[in-house]
């Protein structure tokens, strides 16, 4: 089963991705985490991937392309994929299609999980307490948050036509977000 999950920075995606991985055995695909290893690696990548960041901005298409590839193409994790933060823009949802197209796989569910500034600004500033998360900084996560929702509106639309998603209240208690997406899922 694969799956999707979109939502601003601290709407949740991370939990409920990991809760995903665990119940169905799957690989989560956080660009957030393959873009933090780009960090640490001290990479050209990396690099860019910080400057884009400080700026308030996404990492191009063409970088977060080329390191998703990679794993829908391994075999280990055909139809075990939880995207958590890709596609953010048209041209990666389109792109992910042709990917999961030519590596015969498709995209069972589709999770928005919508929550509003001021929930986001709350749970950004416990998680940056909790987890010393370095990109939590309160001016940052709120370009990025309106970097967000302007970015992706076009790829929430681009998959809100389809059977298959599902917008869910992410202002909700992390349990109660749980047990709707599960209801989806036919846990």
């Amino acid at each position: 089963m694969n799956i999707i999950l979109f939502g601003p920075p601290g709407a949740g995606k991370g939990t409920q991705s990991k809760y995903l991985v665990n119940k169905l055995k799957n690989f989560q695909v956080s660009t957030g985490d393959i873009l933090r290893e780009e960090i640490k690696k001290n990479s050209d990548i990396g690099q860019q991937i910080i400057s884009n960041m400080n700026e308030g901005k996404f990492v191009s298409d063409e970088i977060v392309n080329s390191l998703i590839e990679n794993l829908i193409y391994d075999p280990e994790n055909k139809d075990k994929l939880i995207f958590d933060g890709y596609p953010r823009s048209l041209s990666q949802a389109k792109y992910l299609d042709l990917l999961l197209d030519k590596s015969n796989q498709k995209i069972d569910h589709i999770f928005f999980l919508n929550v509003n500034k001021d929930t986001i600004i709350e749970r950004i500033e416990k998680r940056k307490i909790l987890e010393n998360r370095k990109d939590d900084d309160s001016d940052t996560i709120l370009k990025r948050y309106d970097t967000y929702m302007e970015t992706t509106r076009p790829v929430l639309d681009f998959y809100s036509k389809n059977s298959n998603f599902h917008e869910i209240d992410g202002t909700k208690e992390i349990d109660q977000i749980t047990k709707e997406i599960d209801t989806f899922i036919n846990f």
